[in-house]
């Protein structure tokens, strides 16, 4: 069973964990107010309209902020201590989501989205780190660890589009930045041994290498890694990335006005005595289907996740990817012409690829750890996260821009595209593996 330091913990990298993926699914449902609410977006006599090209441009820098801070975070964790970084990492991303429900203009609400972004590159390498230096039940650390995170990808969004109903957008914001600022307090405040597992092993350990420590070593590992098989798997990552990002920075937004998915008076389905206290009665409120069916999505990647974690000691990993991969090519292909059959089998298809969607993650990540040195692991999923949430972001951008100057239908033969890379390469490293 857990102790206390285990306990107190998990509590903090539960509370840190949920909110990073609550804050970074939840802006989509924003985009779509965005995108009515706002013409221009500009700097003095610099500006430009507000389409989906322009706020994919936001979406980039603020992801991909995510993505790329995860490497110097990697570095500070072991010159700061994981504690204080989830603190200023918590704090950085409730005060960013406080700035982003005062904002006046669309440039500021940029701004706060970019600082969100810096602010939450922090978490993944001190919390990781720090379940693996403090938590001596590793692994329950680990599984809560992951499940805080799933929740806060599926429950998020959806708290959110609940309270969109009733409040105006700019609220949410605020009162989505209450938990983090709660979570700094205690992060502060909170006493626990960060190097509680790290001691139990010190002398098992001892003598083996325990990662980068300076900038040379840095950047031989870094050459040795990418001169490997490895590069293989990051270019893997890169290609989840951006399909990752591509088809759900805008998700909401190509869902809207679809057939069955029309906005629903909220007046209409509640009682007229209830509607009067919620204060709905008689306004122009409504229901965003949408935004139910989005966050649907995401929740249902709960069994991707899994099923993709026990697959990982039934099958030949790569093959697992190529063949996970190769499902979300072919699910691209049939997205737009499945979006005309009606709402049942637009449910059953949005399950299925929120499904695949998340099912790839486990898979590549556990072909890290077969293509890389322990020595240079914690470095190796540093790269990881700087493919998937950095240059993945820019899937958010590409996706923008070919929604203004094209098309869904082309969206999402370029996404196909993404997922058939990666899945050829996955093959390609089965068949390589197989025939050693």
């Amino acid at each position: 069973p857990m102790d206390r330091n285990d306990r107190n913990i998990t509590g903090l990298v539960m509370i840190a964990h949920g909110m990073v993926h609550t804050y970074e699914m939840t802006v989509p449902l924003f985009v779509v107010v965005w995108l009515s609410e706002f013409q221009t977006i500009g700097l003095g006599s610099l500006s430009a309209e507000v389409t989906t090209a322009s706020l994919g441009v936001v979406l980039v820098v603020g992801y991909g902020l995510f993505g790329l801070g995860a490497l110097p975070s990697g570095v500070l964790v072991d010159r700061v201590g994981s504690r204080r970084l989830i603190a200023a990492c918590l704090l950085g991303m409730g005060g960013s989501f406080l700035f982003l429900g005062l904002a006046p203009n669309m440039l500021v609400i940029a701004l706060a989205f970019v600082c969100w972004g810096a602010a939450a590159s922090v978490y993944h390498p001190a919390g990781l780190s720090l379940i693996s230096t403090g938590i001596t039940e590793r692994g329950t650390g680990f599984a809560y660890h992951g499940v805080a995170g799933n929740l806060g990808i599926g429950l998020g969004p959806l708290v959110a589009a609940i309270l969109l109903v009733f409040l105006d957008w700019r609220t949410v914001a605020m009162v989505l930045a209450v938990p983090a600022l709660v979570g700094a307090v205690y992060a502060f405040r909170a006493r626990f041994d960060e190097t509680a597992a790290a001691d139990a092993e010190a002398d098992s350990d001892e003598g083996e290498s325990r990662g980068v420590d300076s900038l040379r070593e840095f950047i031989d590992t870094s050459k040795l890694l990418l001169a490997s098989s490895f590069v293989l798997i990051f270019a893997i990552a890169i290609c989840s990335g951006l399909y990752y990002r591509g088809v759900l920075s805008f998700m909401p937004e190509l869902l809207q006005g679809l057939p069955g998915l029309e906005p629903i008076p909220v007046d209409a389905l509640l009682p007229d005595s209830l509607a009067s206290a919620l204060g709905v009665e008689g306004t122009d409120r409504t229901l965003q289907p949408e935004d139910y069916l989005y966050s649907g999505l995401l929740l249902i990647g709960v069994v991707g996740q899994y099923v993709g974690g026990k697959l990982i000691d039934r099958i030949q990993v790569e093959y697992g990817v190529a063949g996970a991969f190769g499902v979300l090519a072919v699910l691209a292909v049939l997205f737009v012409p499945v979006t005309s059959l009606g709402l049942l089998p637009l449910f059953l298809f949005s399950a299925v690829l929120g499904v695949f969607l998340f099912m790839v993650q486990p898979l590549y990540q556990s072909a890290v750890a077969d293509y890389t040195p322990q020595a240079a692991r914690g470095l190796s999923y540093g790269y990881m996260y700087l493919a998937v949430f950095g240059v993945g972001a820019l899937g958010g951008g590409i996706a923008g821009g070919i929604l203004t100057f094209a098309n869904p239908t082309v969206l999402f033969a370029v996404l196909a595209v993404f997922a058939a890379t990666a899945g050829s390469i996955g093959l390609f490293l089965g068949w390589r593996r197989a025939g050693a």
